[in-house]
């Protein structure tokens, strides 16, 4: 489509040197306290990036390659994406990128939502995840993509813990970022008045908690209910609070020499069997 007489065409911006921009960027990589202060995070990847547009996730700025020719994504992305676009030097693209083979097409700097319980929906056969004190990112993600999977309604990720937006969690997540709720909380008391007010609204959500010693295996407990499951840190479980708010434990039977699961394996695990279960009570009820 032409442009009418007089419609400014923007000048394309391009960023060759490590400046001060530049530097804010790569700071978000590493540093969490500047992705929280700065309130955004890079996102890499054509179905990551494709699907926090696609969800509505504000994108600030998409930086690119400057001296390649695009691909068709790359170039109806940034068509349609309106905001700044920034024409970026393939050596700086690939330090952002943290990879040593070739540098991204695009980077995008999406900005953070809110830390807000308000944004995991609650209905009737609610079922999420709260993991608590994770201190592996990679971990954060394994678990959202298992959750997103498996029809969870959303994370919450609990106390002093590994972030959501490090780069390792929104990789590890193939996009289930985007997709669905992932909640920071300080700790249990934010949670329980949550839960609380969900309760009084008629939602009755039973905590559930992981343990090896828990009060019955995972396929003997109703996961039909309303339900939060509670997974603990990948070393010491879940804390005397966490525990002691759980409604019921549950453990996962071992048949080897393993006396546990990583924990975003036992979270998906546990996640199966509660969709294998709801699946069933459906076939059930349908008429």
């Amino acid at each position: 489509m032409s442009r009418s007489r007089g419609e400014r065409v923007p000048a394309v911006q391009r960023i060759t040197s490590r400046n001060a921009r530049f530097q804010q960027w790569q700071a978000l990589l590493g540093n969490r306290n500047k992705r929280t202060r700065a309130g955004e995070f890079l996102v890499l990847g054509v179905r990551p990036i494709s699907l926090a547009v696609e969800r509505g996730w504000p994108v600030r700025t998409l930086l690119y390659d400057g001296e390649r020719e695009l691909s068709t994504w790359a170039r109806e992305l940034l068509r349609s994406v309106r905001t700044e676009q920034i024409a970026m030097a393939p050596e700086l693209l690939m330090e952002l990128g943290e990879k040593s083979e070739a540098p991204p097409e695009i980077v995008a700097v999406v900005e953070m939502p809110a830390d807000d319980l308000a944004r995991i929906s609650v209905p009737d056969d609610f079922l999420g995840v709260l993991f608590d004190r994770p201190t592996s990112p990679g971990n954060i993600g394994s678990i959202l993509r298992s959750a997103d999977a498996l029809g969870a309604h959303g994370l919450i990720v609990a106390g002093h813990a590994a972030d959501v937006y490090d780069p390792k969690s929104v990789r590890s997540s193939t996009g289930s970022l985007f997709s669905l709720p992932a909640v920071r909380v300080p700790s249990p008391g934010e949670v329980m008045e949550w839960v609380d007010a969900r309760r009084a609204a008629g939602t009755p959500i039973v905590l559930v908690g992981t343990d090896e010693h828990g009060d019955c295996e995972v396929f003997d407990f109703d996961f039909t209910q309303p339900t939060l499951l509670l997974i603990g840190n990948e070393t010491s479980g879940l804390s005397n609070s966490w525990r002691g708010l759980c409604d019921s434990t549950v453990s996962i039977p071992m048949a080897g020499a393993a006396s546990s699961l990583n924990a975003a394996n036992a979270a998906t695990a546990i996640l199966y069997e509660a969709l294998r279960q709801r699946i069933g009570r459906r076939a059930t009820t349908t008429p």
